[in-house]
Order: C-alpha cells, then structure tokens, then sequence
C-alpha cells in the first residue's frame, strides 16, 4: 500500500476495525473509506455492490462481523451463521468484480478443530470436527477464508487471510451476556466492586487454557501482512503464550480492584479444553507482539471506565 491509496476498512466501529484505523493512521495513510451500518448494510448484496463499483477501493479490510461469547453463540447459531455468511460473501465478491488489488479477510481461530493438536498450526483447518458452542461461526468464517483461498485459486486474487486468537482492547463490546471472557469478566467485576458484592459467579470451572492478543497488536499485524504477505494459507495472529481461564479471571479481579471471592458454575459449559495457536508462521516474516497481558487489561479497563459503560 501508498499512503495515498485508498483503502476501505469494513467493520471500523468495532474493535477490530477501530484498531486497524488507527494503526493505518499512524503509519500514515489517509485515503481510509469507512461506512456505518446504517449507511450501508453489508449483508445486502445489491448495496455491498454498488457501494464497491462507486468507491473502488484498492485495497480492503474486512473486519465486520456478528460476533459473541459463547452464550451468544449456544442460543443465535442461525443468526451468528446468516449474517457473518452474507457479508463476507457480499464483500469479498464485490471486492474481486470491482478490481480490488488485496483484501485481507479477518477470522478467528474457533475456525480450527475442538481437539486439533496444540498449538494449532494452520495446516490443521478442516482435519476434524468443531467445537459445538460456536461452530455455526465458525462455519461461517471458514467460508470466508475458503472463498478468498478459491478466488486466488481460480483467478489469481491477491486475496489474504488472518486468524487471530482471542482478543480483547478498546472499544470492546461489554454486554451482560453477549460480550467475549475478558470484556464480560471486567464488567462483572467492575459492578461487584462498585456494589460491595463479596463473591462473584463466573462460568465453568475456570480450567480452559487461552490465548489472549491485545487488539492494538492484531492490527499491526494485519498493515503489515497487507504490504510483505501473499499466500493462500491463513496466518495466525496470537502471543503464543497460555493461561487458564481461573488465571485470567483472578488478574482482571486484581486489575479491576476486586478483592472479593470467586466461584464457579460448573454446570455452564467451559468450551474448548484448550485454544492455542502456533504463530511461527508470522514470526518467520518478522512479527511479534508487543503488548503483554497485564499492561493490556490495565489499558483496557481504562478504556472501559473512559467510554462510561452503562452498568
């Protein structure tokens, strides 16, 4: 990419997107096309098309999706499917009619098995079944990448993929309910420190292990695969590093403030028993993140306190 290209970032009020914006700012590009939802519906395609075939972007992130934790999944599957399958199908196809020069496609990493050897490799995509909880998602995401990967095949789409593990940042979403573990989790705390309440309840048994990226750092990630990355096998995008689910509940207490006790509601589901990518793919091109754990729950609360989340 030029600083003068023109670029359409899609999805940039959510995190993802949010964060690619500024991470394209500060390295200087300006000619950055963004559009609402209520400007424009993604999932329609007739309006995805006239959009592209009046914009031309020449280059595409796409970011946009319909995304949630694992209740939000277990109980909207048709819904998580149908919308996150239009828009990507709609984007993605108008991109390449309209002479897109790269798009980078944004899954997730709930694309790979339930029981895929650990860390994940990209090779392992589609090697056996998925995780029940959110596979309608990730049917969906890997049709996307699929598409990119057919459209490069048969066309020679200079079309990409990254997938990253589980991230959390600014502007994340903080819903009771719909919201990831690590922006649910402040929440949760948050309102028992702020109500005096002595324990909090969180799901599961807190003995998953996860991988968590700070937001700022994907997006780095994803500029730089745009400009040094073609190839049709996906990329991960992680820290490489694990914790449990119990570990991670206690540092966001400890970060929120929250000295109270914590138990856990084993009959809700935990999830996969372990999601941990291998990134020496992206670390053979010469990425790292640089954002760790502790001082990225700190920004993140600060960001959660400055957006005055309604309790």
């Amino acid at each position: 990419m030029h600083h003068a290209s023109k670029i359409y970032v899609a999805g940039h009020r959510g995190m993802v997107g949010a964060a690619i914006v500024r991470e394209l700012r500060r390295q200087g590009y300006e000619n950055i096309v963004t559009r609402t939802h209520a400007e424009l519906d993604l999932t329609r395609q007739a309006d995805v098309e006239a959009f592209f075939a009046e914009e031309r972007p020449e280059f595409v992130f796409l970011a946009a999706a319909r995304v949630g934790g694992i209740e939000a999944n277990r109980t909207a599957p048709a819904d998580f499917m149908y919308d996150n399958m239009m828009l990507e199908m709609n984007v993605i196809h108008a991109a390449w009619r309209n002479g897109c020069r790269k798009l980078e496609f944004l899954g997730s990493s709930c694309i790979y098995p339930r029981m895929a050897p650990q860390p994940m490799k990209e090779d392992c995509l589609l090697t056996s079944s998925l995780e029940q909880t959110n596979e309608a998602y990730a049917l969906a995401k890997i049709s996307g990448l699929r598409y990119c990967s057919y459209l490069r095949r048969q066309y020679g789409a200079d079309f990409i993929s990254v997938m990253p593990t589980n991230l959390y940042g600014p502007n994340d979403n903080y819903h009771p309910t719909n919201s990831h573990v690590v922006p649910a989790l402040i929440r949760r705390f948050h309102e028992a420190k702020e109500q005096g309440l002595e324990e909090v309840t969180c799901w599961g048994d807190g003995s998953p292990l996860r991988e968590f990226l700070y937001v700022d750092d994907l997006a780095n990630l994803c500029v730089f695969l745009m400009n040094n990355y073609s190839g049709e096998e996906t990329v991960n995008a992680g820290s490489g590093k694990e914790l449990t689910i119990g570990e991670l509940t206690r540092l966001v207490a400890d970060t929120v403030g929250y000295k109270g006790r914590i138990n856990w509601d084993t009959s809700m589901p935990n999830g996969t028993p372990r999601k941990l990518l291998d990134v020496s793919k992206a670390a053979a091109m010469g990425w790292r993140y640089s954002t760790e754990l502790p001082e990225g729950l700190r920004m993140a609360y600060a960001d959660f306190l400055a957006r005055g989340v309604r309790l």
